[in-house]
């Protein structure tokens, strides 16, 4: 769909005599109309032609408008395509252990896990150091794609000690997650996040439905249950279409 350039040109009328810049007045139109849902996810603005023609603005000003906008992520701009309201970016707490699941569904949104694989395997040099169990030794690992409304929105690569959580392998994690299930076997008694800018390999960008080249947040998590630890996992966020949040008080 695509938003008429005459409607545009009525709500940026409304505010034509308020004070500040040109460029500042448009993208609060721009910025509100998205905020109140009126233009949803996906939605085609008109291009910088028509808008010059139904606003009297410069080109140069409608320019800065919709840069910066795109800059903070609320439209999408594609050459030779057009300009889109862009995709509301899950998120996630930045203080504390949630489950994705429950944190999707909060939102009002569908929550599924794709399973790409849950295995034993010998344990590596990494692996070895993290839990203390001799390389080579039996170690749980899975891999899972959660997506939200059928986006994908985090890659989860985890270990697990199979001492402390014995019939993971058994799990369906099409049903329940990782993190729901170990959290019920195993209550966290301590967790530890690092995150990180990076970028996807080609298999973790294949999972995910992106480029290669598309910045991700990477949070390492690892969680103890009693002074041992449970869980380390790896977890790949598109940076595109998730944000980390977290409130704290002063001192």
């Amino acid at each position: 769909m695509a938003i008429d350039a005459r409607d545009f040109a009525a709500l940026f009328g409304a505010i034509r005599r308020e004070s500040g810049p040109a460029y500042r007045r448009l993208k609060d139109v721009i910025t509100e109309q998205i905020g109140t849902g009126r233009w949803p996810e996906g939605e085609m603005l008109p291009s910088e032609n028509q808008l010059v023609h139904s606003l009297g603005l410069s080109r140069m000003t409608i320019n800065r408008a919709l840069r910066e906008l795109s800059t903070e992520g609320a439209l999408v701009r594609m050459p030779g395509v057009g300009t889109f309201v862009a995709e509301r970016k899950s998120s996630s707490a930045l203080y504390g252990v949630r489950n994705i699941a429950e944190e999707v569904t909060r939102r009002g949104r569908e929550h599924r896990t794709d399973v790409v694989f849950v295995r034993e395997e010998p344990a590596d040099p990494r692996a070895h150091r993290l839990f203390g169990i001799a390389a080579g030794s039996p170690i749980f690992h899975s891999l899972v794609v959660h997506f939200e409304d059928d986006i994908a929105i985090q890659l989860e690569d985890r270990h697990v000690h199979p001492e402390l959580a014995p019939e993971y392998l058994q799990q369906d994690f099409t049903e329940r997650t990782p993190n729901d299930y170990l959290s019920r076997i195993a209550p966290m008694g301590k967790g530890e996040h690092i995150v990180e800018a990076v970028l996807g390999t080609a298999e973790d960008c294949a999972l995910l439905g992106i480029d290669e080249s598309a910045p991700c947040l990477l949070i390492h998590r690892r969680t103890w249950s009693e002074g041992q630890l449970v869980s380390a996992a790896r977890l790949l966020h598109p940076g595109s279409r998730f944000r980390l949040e977290g409130t704290f008080d002063g001192m």
